[in-house]
């Protein structure tokens, strides 16, 4: 067989190729080792307000399409109605919750997964399977690199942005990766996180709008399809569980 063509939307370079990963590795574990001390001061807290366990663990796709583990701390209470069923996201993310995601805190197990290979330190935000499976090929392209800590469209809005620009942003990230590009990106992510706090939630919304959920509201796709999109995507999910046991 021929050479695979390359993706006529990547645009990377060396950088991209080779130097990138050696300088992902290196910062997660300085970052890993300098941020030990606040991390497990976070997970003593995590415990003690939020209860077991201290690190939520989720099934994201990474690079091209690549189901892995995704480490963050717990943010949420398991608070149940008396129906038995978890309360809205809302009435579960009190206020410690709020503060471990407006400081991004909570996405510091993340240096894990950067260590393993599953995410970059800088790349398109890693989303969820439901998400994946309502997009179409262009917006798939984001996956053609490792999925980042931060983003571009993190820097510009985070989940206060809509899905139209958060995947124009992402697919702007991966036609151009420098390391002055990343460098600022890294930046303005200390910026917002630290001293603005802004753009963590949608106005009104307590976590984000699946993907399925915006396209569902806006008409773009009918209840049948996107009930059919959730069981793909459940069936995914089972399918990368089975590979695991």
């Amino acid at each position: 067989m021929g050479k695979r063509k390359k993706d006529r939307m990547f645009g990377g370079g060396i950088y991209a190729r080779y130097i990138k990963r050696v300088l992902d590795i290196i910062c997660a574990f300085f970052g890993l080792l300098i941020l030990s001390p606040i991390m497990l001061i976070v997970a003593v807290l995590v415990r003690v307000k939020l209860g077991k366990p201290v690190i939520f663990i989720q099934e994201r796709p990474g690079r091209n399409g690549k189901i892995f583990k995704l480490y963050k701390f717990r943010s949420m209470s398991d608070a149940r109605g008396k129906d038995g069923k978890l309360l809205p996201d809302a009435e579960r993310l009190g206020k410690f919750g709020k503060s471990l995601r407006a400081t991004s805190i909570d996405e510091l197990p993340e240096l894990i997964n950067i260590l393993k290979g599953d995410m970059s330190v800088v790349g398109p935000r890693p989303l969820l399977v439901r998400d994946m499976v309502f997009m179409n090929d262009i917006q798939k392209k984001r996956h053609c690199v490792l999925p980042g800590l931060t983003g571009l469209a993190q820097v510009n809005g985070r989940n206060g942005v809509d899905w139209k620009k958060k995947f124009g942003y992402d697919l702007k990230y991966i036609k151009k990766i420098t390391f002055y590009n990343d460098l600022k990106i890294i930046i303005k992510t200390v910026n917002k996180a630290l001293i603005h706090k802004d753009g963590i939630t949608e106005e009104g919304m307590s976590t984000a709008t699946d993907y399925g959920d915006y396209l569902l509201a806006l008409g773009k796709v009918s209840q049948t399809a996107y009930n059919i999109k959730q069981i793909e995507a459940e069936k995914l999910l089972i399918n990368e569980r089975k590979k695991l046991r």
